[in-house]
């Protein structure tokens, strides 16, 4: 009885143990079962703070409203292809145009074939295009006609439910200016605006953002209406070039140049975006905007921001924000803009070996034209970093050749230990940061020419991406089609930046308004006679590009 009770004492214990082992078992089941809920809510190859795997967007589809213009064709399609091709789209990922042309799917997806295969940075993969292509659909129609948005929120509910794209949906408006109250006011009256609760909406808007303050600030209230602020994504392609963010890492990331980055040593900085083509076929649009509006008030100014800012406290988007907008509001105009500022527009003559006509002579320009093709401004900044640096911001079509770029022009040496003789070919260090073409860094110091004389020259030290890497940059809006999907905004201008530009820029455009025609320039050269004037007044001149 003894051993009875004993075997039973033990089946007993063995039982007892096992729903312990049982309980064990379950609670751990569903702790990683929570685990992995947890991991799938946070997406792993989205994490930031995980830089093994790239960031891939989550399951979604993009509208793209304009497909037939030169943007989608020559950069807006090939770089989805390129984001595919770099493994970065997720398998359902959809593509939707919205064109006034009697297409169908075919047609759009033969379309986006082509740009690809033109415009692509990266080698086309057939098995690449396959699965792209599964993805791309065509919704014909007028922004004005509610039944086509009426059938493209159907088109889009069905690809949710083949697809599994979960409703989300980000809207490119890459149309002329004049149609975004349309389209959003379209957007917001189907309901695709908003989305079921987990699932996220998203409006992309091309510059130009306004043509003034006023005009900015009414389609803000537009866009402001229908979607929250975190939905608005105003793409500048200049701040998703890889050394326009290099400014940020060469700044912040060293301590070899940020010492020396203020009034005490820099002299002033250029900031150059030279053109040498013309206006093209965009005389509709060009006309009546101009150099200042199209270049400056974006692209110009967002790079002086990020040459000027103090560091932000992290790279997210509030951070980058707040300190770029405290540069913008420190900026003062000079109090003579005739002395401070010059104006032209390209004339006849040559460029590239082929005789060119004048911008009053392209298609579409009235000869009674007062746009200007070139704008250039003095600008400082009332802070104690800056205090007293001139900033000069130039561009220009028609000019002699492509080139973006910042340069930073230091102080000359408090005393040189060296004969005149030996030093009148030795100018000021400089550090230039090369936007485009050629992406990379120089720097320009002095140093001795081999020989027996002391003799001090320029040299240049060079840093240049495509040598340094094994990869090649990737195009401006691959970065920023893909900070879209994922809903990353640092890299995009809040509305409170495009108003204190268009506050600085607006003075100017008043003072040009009186000023007669802009003052002629050959094609083919850098510019108006005024430009190098308002420099040497300063007792300075343009960098030779």
């Amino acid at each position: 009885m003894a051993e009875t009770g004993h075997a039973h004492s033990d089946g007993a214990h063995h039982t007892a143990g096992a729903h312990a082992e049982e309980s064990v078992a379950a609670a751990s089941a569903a702790a990683i079962a929570s685990t992995t809920d947890e991991v799938v809510a946070a997406n792993p190859l989205r994490d930031p703070g995980d830089k093994r795997l790239p960031r891939v967007a989550g399951p979604c589809v993009l509208v793209l409203f304009g497909v037939t213009g030169d943007l989608a064709r020559k950069k807006l399609l090939p770089a989805i292809y390129d984001l595919a091709n770099r493994g970065l789209l997720p398998p359902g990922f959809s593509l939707v145009g919205f064109a006034r042309r009697d297409w169908q799917d075919q047609d759009f997806a033969q379309l986006t074939h082509d740009a690809v295969k033109e415009h692509a940075r990266t080698p086309f993969r057939e098995e690449v295009w396959k699965q792209l292509s599964e993805g791309i659909f065509f919704c014909p129609g007028e922004f004005t006609d509610d039944g086509a948005f009426d059938a493209l929120a159907m088109m889009l509910k069905e690809i949710d439910e083949t697809r599994g794209t979960g409703g989300n949906y980000g809207f490119y408006l890459s149309v002329p200016p004049k149609f975004f109250p349309v389209v959003v006011e379209q957007l917001k009256r189907t309901g695709l605006a908003h989305g079921p609760e987990g699932s996220w909406r998203r409006v992309v808007i091309e510059k130009p953002f306004g043509h003034d303050l006023k005009s900015a600030q009414e389609l803000n209230a537009i866009t402001s209406a229908v979607f929250p602020e975190s939905s608005v994504f105003r793409i500048d392609h200049y701040l998703g070039k890889e050394t326009v963010q290099n400014i940020l890492a060469l700044r912040f990331a060293n301590n070899l140049f940020e010492p020396i980055w203020n009034r005490g040593y820099v002299d002033h900085v250029q900031i150059t975006m030279a053109e040498d083509i013309g206006i093209g076929g965009r005389a509709g649009y060009y006309d009546g905007i101009g150099a200042a509006r199209d270049v400056i008030q974006n692209h110009l100014l967002q790079l002086l921001a990020l040459v000027a800012m103090e560091d932000p406290t992290s790279f997210e988007a509030n951070s980058l924000r707040r300190e770029k907008e405290k540069v913008l509001k420190a900026v003062r105009l000079p109090q003579d803009l005739a002395e401070a500022t010059a104006r032209g527009r390209y004339g006849e003559g040559w460029q590239g070996g082929e005789p060119v006509v004048g911008y009053t002579q392209e298609d579409g320009i009235s000869p009674d034209s007062i746009t200007e093709t070139y704008a250039a401004i003095k600008l400082e900044i009332a802070n104690r970093r800056w205090a007293g640096v001139p900033f000069y911001l130039r561009t220009g079509k028609r000019l002699s050749r492509r080139v973006t770029e910042v340069a930073v022009v230091f102080q000359r040496a408090p005393h040189l230990p060296f004969s005149k003789d030996d030093t009148e070919i030795l100018g000021q260090n400089a550090l230039v940061i090369r936007v485009q073409p050629d992406e990379g860094i120089t720097v320009r110091f002095g140093s001795k020419v081999p020989g027996t004389a002391m003799e001090v020259r320029d040299v240049s030290m060079d840093f240049a991406y495509g040598e340094s890497f094994m990869e090649s940059s990737p195009e401006a809006y691959e970065r920023l089609l893909l900070d879209v999907l994922i809903g990353d905004p640092p890299l995009f201008p809040h509305q409170r930046e495009v108003e204190l530009s268009w506050k600085i820029l607006d003075p100017i455009e008043d003072f040009w308004a009186t000023q007669g025609p802009p003052e002629e320039y050959p094609a083919g050269t850098w510019g108006p006679a005024s430009a190098d004037e308002m420099m040497a007044r300063d007792g300075r001149a343009w960098r030779r590009l």
